[in-house]
């Protein structure tokens, strides 16, 4: 027996669907994201790290402390 993807039809509202990605942990919904926006396939590409941590990276990167540091170079 082989182990090929099977193809079931769910319907769902659109509300559900919010409902259920809101119950997903941060991980979940970034591997969600990359996924819909085909940035990912369903195995986990590390290299996309990137994009997920520069909201968060941001915070530190983007502030007149960091511009005074940088300015000579």
């Amino acid at each position: 027996m082989t182990n090929q993807p099977q193809s079931i039809y769910l319907p769902l509202q659109f509300n559900q669907v919010l409902e259920i990605v809101r119950q997903l942990g941060l991980a979940e919904r970034r591997n969600l994201l990359l996924y819909l926006l085909g940035l990912q396939s369903d195995k986990e590409d590390l290299t996309l790290t990137h994009l997920a941590s520069e909201r968060s990276l941001a915070k530190d990167w983007l502030t007149d402390k960091e511009d005074e540091a940088w300015q000579n170079l």
